[in-house]
């Protein structure tokens, strides 16, 4: 960690002086969206950062995805659309396990594979003859995850957040390494909005009911931008969110695009997320940063590493110290937020660690460079 808290990957000398060579990298993303998605999404939009700043450096990079992929590298599809731009809302294990199958068989051509898989890919990472290296990108402690991340101690890892790893201390942990997006692109602006953004899922872990509570505790009107896909995502959206609507108590925009989700982050007073779940990471937050517009956010989760209290945004335990959080945010620089966001959570920054974890990685195999 840099004094401003920043994750800095440890980077052997050896390491770091062939740098410069050219790798072949294998990347292995979920066929449920395509890379990179057109709305929502998270482990998708990384992969395409990923991909992107590889190519750009000159590294042979070969993507295995959805077959409505748009890369500028080579891609090899798993399924002709992706999943769920057809509509397929069933369980999609079987797919996950064809796209490892996919990456297995043309594994033999690369110097690494990185996988975004999540525990999908460990019996992979574990006999594959070519190096595997896994991010993970949700939580650790839910449907069986303990038990089988704890099974294949051997897999190389990469934590997203040290939020995320803390459980699992002893596992295999290359690096932790905060996510980067082409964040310079994001809209700016340099005065506070008149208004509270939410953008996420509407879940109960998401936090749009405290959203709403904190809106109605304020009086600032909250415009929400969100997806609602699966039951139970519907079934809270008619519990909490129509009521709101009924009564116009919050703007509904459903589930965007950058168009139109990125200049209502940079419009707004601050983005609120205040839901009890421990975010692994959570993108939303430094997309509004970029922006300029502060975050106030539960202080749980990767939350405590990616947002600066009272410098990019607030940490607060509840809905009541969220209001106190509203009233101070107007205080906060945004040109400021928004330059120590891209300092933070550039692509250039994400590569550079993933490349020295990749060399780590490959140092460990016997006549490999």
């Amino acid at each position: 960690m840099d004094p401003m808290g920043t994750n800095v990957a440890s980077v052997d000398p050896y390491i770091a002086a062939s740098s410069s060579e050219r790798l072949r990298v294998l990347l292995v993303a979920p066929p449920m969206l395509p890379v990179p998605p057109p709305t929502y999404a998270g482990t998708e939009r990384v992969v395409a950062a990923i991909g992107d700043e590889l190519h750009r450096r000159g590294h042979a990079v070969t993507l295995v995805a959805a077959g409505d992929s748009d890369v500028a590298y080579e891609l090899i599809p798993t399924v002709d659309r992706s999943l769920w731009s057809t509509g397929y809302d069933g369980d999609v294990a079987s797919y996950m396990q064809h796209t490892v199958e996919i990456a297995w068989r043309e594994a033999h051509r690369f110097d690494i594979v990185h996988a975004h898989l999540e525990n999908h890919g460990f019996v992979f990472a574990e006999h594959c003859e070519t190096p595997v290296i896994s991010t993970l990108h949700g939580r650790l402690d839910v449907a069986g995850m303990p038990e089988l991340i704890q099974a294949h101690g051997r897999v190389p890892l990469v934590a997203i957040s040290d939020s995320q790893r803390r459980w699992f201390p002893d596992q295999n942990w290359v690096a932790t390494i905060h996510h980067g997006l082409p964040l310079d692109v994001m809209p700016f602006s340099s005065e506070p909005g008149d208004y509270l953004a939410f953008v996420g899922r509407v879940t109960p872990e998401k936090g749009i009911r405290e959203a709403l509570e904190l809106s109605r505790a304020t009086g600032i009107r909250l415009r929400a931008a969100a997806k609602v896909y699966s039951p139970s995502e519907k079934e809270h959206f008619e519990e909490v969110v129509q009521p709101a609507l009924d009564a116009d108590e919050m703007d509904f925009l459903g589930e965007v695009g950058p168009k139109e989700r990125d200049p209502l982050y940079a419009g707004a007073l601050a983005t609120v997320m205040l839901g009890g779940w421990p975010e692994p990471f959570g993108l939303v937050a430094i997309e509004s940063m970029a922006t300029g517009t502060p975050v106030i956010a539960r202080r749980a989760g990767a939350f405590t590493e990616t947002i600066e209290h009272g410098v990019t945004g607030f940490l607060v335990d509840d809905v009541a110290e969220a209001a106190m959080a509203v009233d101070k945010v107007r205080e906060l620089d945004r040109q400021a937020i928004r330059d120590r966001t891209l300092e933070r959570f550039s692509p250039g920054r994400m590569v550079d660690e993933y490349e020295a974890a990749y060399r780590k990685v490959l140092a460990t195999r016997p006549g490999v460079r």
